[in-house]
């Protein structure tokens, strides 16, 4: 495994692979890793010749009183966990070499970025795609691995590929979660025991609509309101949103036609956490059960 921080040189390598016929995969990461990611690693070793794992907290997907100053890093253990993996490539570039002072293009998606975490965090997937699409042009994957954790950011990146007309196929890949059913998150150390006991009850409401779902409930309302009872039964976490949702458009609905995503994002202390589940007849198996 290597160590690239220069973007010429990891174009010039994707290039080299390119012409020799072999498939690149890339997993986008801001670092900190844990299980969830070296689940998307997995699947791209098997899908692809080559796997390039990137690391970078990116700064202009983080508001002006966010965490990017404390943001976890650690390079050096993370590069023991890819190696691990079968890593091939780790690129790792630094902030001014993608983003220098003349810096001034950036990518917008429009519509289903102003629903979600786009309400609650403006210009947060302006950063995401600008920095995604950079990626993409310099590592020049054939396929790009994302955990659903994050839906709302796999919908938005499949959106840009194809209104960009990209080259490029998004997988989307399953939650995977700790123990105690908290969903992984590198935001996850930053809670207190006390915290970590309250954030399962994400997974706890996630579970319970599930089940109205199962029992034949596809009123919306009676949904949210058994979501929010669960949630709100402590008091140290404050909601952003539990939104029902169409699965592409990331609407609200008020009934689940076919399918819809509930999605929710809290505060739990000082630290946010997102999570989301499927409603759909065939994604009765989502690690909540």
């Amino acid at each position: 495994m290597q160590t690239i921080k220069d973007i010429a040189e990891m174009q010039a390598l994707a290039e080299k692979w390119r012409r020799a016929g072999k498939k690149i995969a890339l997993v986008p990461t801001m670092g900190a890793l844990h299980e969830g990611h070296l689940s998307l690693m997995d699947y791209g070793r098997v899908e692809a010749d080559f796997l390039v794992v990137s690391i970078f907290v990116n700064p202009i997907q983080f508001g002006p009183k966010e965490d990017f100053e404390k943001y976890p890093r650690d390079l050096e253990g993370d590069s023991r966990m890819t190696e691990k993996m079968g890593v091939d490539v780790i690129f790792s570039p630094e902030a001014a070499a993608l983003y220098p002072s003349s810096f001034q293009t950036y990518v917008n998606v429009d519509q289903v970025t102003k629903h979600l975490c786009g309400a609650s965090r403006p210009g947060h997937f302006r950063g995401v795609t600008t920095v995604v699409c950079k990626l993409f042009q310099i590592v020049k994957p054939h396929l790009a691995i994302f955990g659903w954790k994050d839906y709302q950011q796999v919908c938005v990146i499949k959106q840009m590929v194809i209104d960009i007309n990209m080259d490029v196929e998004i997988v989307g890949r399953p939650i995977v979660r700790e123990a105690d059913g908290l969903a992984m998150s590198s935001r996850n150390v930053y809670l207190s025991p006390e915290e970590r006991l309250a954030a399962r009850s994400l997974s706890e409401s996630l579970k319970a609509a599930l089940s109205l779902y199962n029992e034949g409930e596809r009123n919306s309302e009676i949904i949210l309101s058994k979501v929010l009872a669960i949630i709100m039964q402590h008091p140290i976490i404050k909601i952003d949103y539990v939104k029902l949702c169409h699965p592409r458009t990331l609407e609200d609905i008020t009934v689940i036609d076919e399918s819809g995503v509930l999605a929710l994002a809290v505060w739990c202390g000082n630290t946010r956490l997102i999570d989301n589940c499927i409603l759909e007849e065939s994604k009765n198996d989502q690690n909540l059960t």
